[in-house]
């Protein structure tokens, strides 16, 4: 009786069979855990209205506002042109956040860490840090937004919070904006008005310091 021959492998030579199933195997978990994150549910319970005559942000859970915030919009005036240091009016989402668990005045630079951290106040410093909330445009008016890198973001300069100091984005003290976006998920709606918060969330009356921080 004749036994059939096995082909084994020479002693050293690579295993390039597992190496290939592993890499596609980790392919597989990838795709799956991207697919994961895209069917997420977009955050309808939580609305952010952004006040740039008053220089506020108030945060509502299912329509009231349990929080507001001190923010800082562009110095150099309100619209959405290409090119333009200008924050958009309108109404927007948050199409991406970014930053978890980084710590408080965390530098980013193309949405990315740097690893440097800057105190608040630093003298000449006024880099993204701590969070970003990207933001898409949902009408005309705001339509360049996503692609103009309009974010609510932290700032160091937070001395300058409350007036216009930005180049187009809404800042916010990082205390502020990790608070915030613990909170609020993608997909949630953001208004930006010229107007006061009053006027523009309907049955909204300012009580003392309502949740204010």
């Amino acid at each position: 009786m004749k036994l059939a021959n096995v082909r084994s492998r020479p002693p050293g030579a690579p295993k390039t069979r597992n190496k290939a199933n592993g890499s596609a195997i980790r392919s597989y978990l990838l795709l799956f855990t991207m697919l994961l994150a895209s069917c997420a549910a977009p955050d309808t319970r939580h609305q952010i209205v952004v006040s740039t005559r008053e220089q506020k942000l108030a945060l509502l859970d299912r329509g009231s506002v349990v929080a507001i915030y001190p923010i800082s919009t562009s110095k150099f005036g309100l619209g959405d042109w290409r090119g333009s240091r200008y924050t958009p009016l309108g109404q927007l989402a948050i199409a991406e956040k970014i930053g978890d668990n980084a710590p408080s005045g965390a530098v980013f630079k193309d949405r990315r860490r740097t690893g440097e951290i800057v105190p608040a106040n630093s003298p000449g410093r006024d880099p993204i840090v701590t969070r970003i909330l990207w933001l898409r445009g949902l009408q005309p008016q705001n339509a360049n937004a996503f692609t103009r890198d309009i974010y609510i973001h932290g700032t160091p300069e937070e001395r300058l919070i409350g007036t216009p100091a930005s180049f187009g984005c809404i800042r916010m003290r990082s205390s502020d904006i990790i608070n915030l976006y613990d909170i609020v998920g993608v997909g949630a709606a953001v208004t930006i008005v010229d107007q006061s918060l009053t006027s523009a969330i309907p049955g909204f009356v300012p009580r003392g310091t309502l949740a204010i921080r």
